[in-house]
């Protein structure tokens, strides 16, 4: 690595293994129940990945893909032939956990779906912050993609392309709100990138769009305090908006943890223009479809046997 530049040097070694230092807890509302809930983050070993446990059912999902039930609005994770064993709304908790580094954790959940909070992740990247986090001497394998992957619906397309230094994403949008209009951004995936560039983006929706959500049993929690309402060129949220491209750093923070659910880190190129949840989603399960279009770079020191890709690797 001699005649690369440091920062691609440093992108190519091999990442170590991080968890929560220690447990953190929180209370909140769930954007589309209206449920209160508690979730709390714990540390779990090297080689567990992300997964979720029900406290009030007893049972546990791993966030990954091939567990995603549901993509309406929002990402839902369950598991098969068990329709009340899901958590729903937890993109915003896998993009904190996916951004700031976190390998291994377990989420504990007293109910359906995670809280809101403000509508962005910068709530859970606070209670992050607050636990901790912590190296755990085992290296982290990573997905390595090795030709382009692209689904379309209509206008709307997510791709995935070779990259050999970490992760990139770019993102564009286009909405008739004259607020929103047409947006772009790009970056690099690092905790720092992510801190800075995404993690304080809110939810947004559009004010004609409320009243059927709430017939249809949604955003029942929505209010102007977790989510950017838009009506034609107005922001209504009464102190506007963060930054001025609010609406497509939110959804590139969607696509970073919808993406997560790969269950290990992508080394790759991410493009996605007007994407959303289902068509992330489904960029994950063309990947995986076919064993020539990724290989898992393995750890330099062996993962536990329980590892999750481990295991996806083997029934590939």
């Amino acid at each position: 690595m001699d005649g690369l530049p440091q920062t691609q040097a440093m992108q190519m070694a091999p990442a170590i293994q991080r968890t929560l230092r220690a447990p953190i807890d929180c209370a909140g509302v769930g954007l589309h129940s209206g449920r209160r809930v508690r979730l709390a983050m714990l540390p779990a070993p090297a080689g567990t990945g992300i997964v979720f446990r029900r406290t009030d059912l007893g049972i546990e999902i791993p966030a990954r893909f091939d567990h995603v039930v549901d993509s309406r609005l929002c990402t839902v994770i369950g598991l098969p032939g068990l329709p009340e064993a899901r958590v729903s709304t937890i993109e915003h908790v896998m993009a904190a956990l996916a951004g700031a580094g976190v390998h291994n954790a377990i989420v504990e959940i007293d109910g359906p779906e995670a809280p809101i909070h403000d509508g962005s992740a910068a709530g859970f990247l606070f209670l992050i912050d607050c636990a901790g986090i912590a190296e755990q001497h085992e290296f982290s394998a990573a997905i390595e993609v090795l030709r382009p992957v692209r689904v379309e619906h209509g206008e709307a397309f997510a791709e995935l392309r070779p990259f050999a230094f970490g992760f990139d994403m770019a993102m564009s949008i286009a909405f008739e709100a004259a607020a929103i209009g047409r947006q772009a951004l790009t970056l690099r995936l690092s905790p720092e990138s992510f801190r800075a560039e995404l993690s304080r983006a809110r939810t947004f929706t559009l004010a004609s769009e409320v009243a059927a959500l709430r017939a249809a049993g949604l955003a029942l929690g929505g209010s102007l305090d977790n989510a950017v309402v838009v009506d034609g060129a107005k922001v209504l949220n009464p102190a506007g908006l963060r930054m001025g491209d609010e609406f497509v750093r939110h959804k590139l923070l969607d696509a970073v943890g919808d993406l997560a659910l790969a269950g290990a880190p992508l080394h790759a190129r991410f493009i996605g223009h007007r994407t959303g949840h289902a068509l992330n989603n489904r960029l994950l399960r063309a990947l995986f479809a076919d064993a020539a279009n990724w290989r898992l770079q393995p750890a330099p020191v062996e993962v536990p046997p329980l590892s999750i890709w481990q295991r996806h690797a083997a029934a590939a």
